[in-house]
């Protein structure tokens, strides 16, 4: 997506963290503009009183839907109805959903189905289904700056096989594969892969690291030098 793609980004507050809607932001900032940010949750019960100063300093439009039956979660189908209403009459080029509940899964689908694509933002215990209906899905726990004291590093899965796979998805003839390419391939083989959940901010700084592949980097016309890799 453009810089200036038009997003809009909807939060299940009953299902996220206040404490980083700053560094998801920043995030969001990376794909699109935030034309639109809301927050969906019962605002009159102090389980989500900590959210409450985040609204006023991030500019996110609170949603009030008060839980009018025991069991039934009010919250998630207010942003669903929202969202589809937004497909139809926003000027969106696409939607950022911050959720780790599962109950998204199928509006993540429509909308990509209608053309435009879909940002996930949740924690590690997000099923399975709602992240592989995005087109890519950020864990908010790589979003926070490491501590210098901090526990190892969250469990990711296992990244050899996961780069295998997509270099020799993307690889010329001679197994030279653009790095862009094999990034790409790495998201849709799987929406939550990032290159933080590793220790690294770039992808290029993942693979040189990666002894069982080789780099080089190519002249690529106006854009400059380009980062190849191969299996060794």
């Amino acid at each position: 997506m453009a810089d200036n793609d038009n997003l809009a980004v909807l939060i299940d507050a009953d299902n996220a963290q206040a404490s980083v809607i700053h560094e998801l932001l920043e995030e969001v900032a990376r794909y699109g503009t935030a034309n639109v940010k809301r927050a969906y949750g019962d605002w009159t019960t102090t389980g989500l009183t900590r959210w409450k100063t985040v609204l006023h300093e991030m500019a996110i439009q609170p949603i009030q839907q008060f839980a009018y039956t025991t069991g039934k979660n009010a919250t998630d189908s207010a942003l669903i109805i929202d969202a589809m209403d937004l497909l139809h009459t926003g000027d969106l080029n696409g939607f950022c959903l911050v959720s780790s509940d599962s109950d998204f899964t199928r509006l993540a689908t429509r909308i990509r189905e209608a053309g435009l694509v879909v940002y996930g933002f949740g924690e590690r215990k997000t099923p399975k289904p709602f992240v592989a209906a995005c087109d890519k899905f950020i864990y908010t726990d790589i979003l926070k700056p490491p501590k210098s004291s901090s526990k190892s590093k969250p469990k990711a899965p296992a990244l050899k096989p996961m780069i295998t796979k997509a270099v020799d998805a993307v690889a010329q003839e001679d197994g030279w594969a653009y790095l862009g390419g094999v990034g790409s391939m790495l998201v849709k083989n799987d929406p939550s892969f990032d290159p933080r959940s590793y220790g690294y901010k770039k992808l290029g700084e993942l693979v040189r690291k990666q002894k069982y592949l080789e780099t080089r980097e190519v002249k690529s016309g106006s854009r400059g030098a380009e980062l190849m890799v191969r299996l060794r």
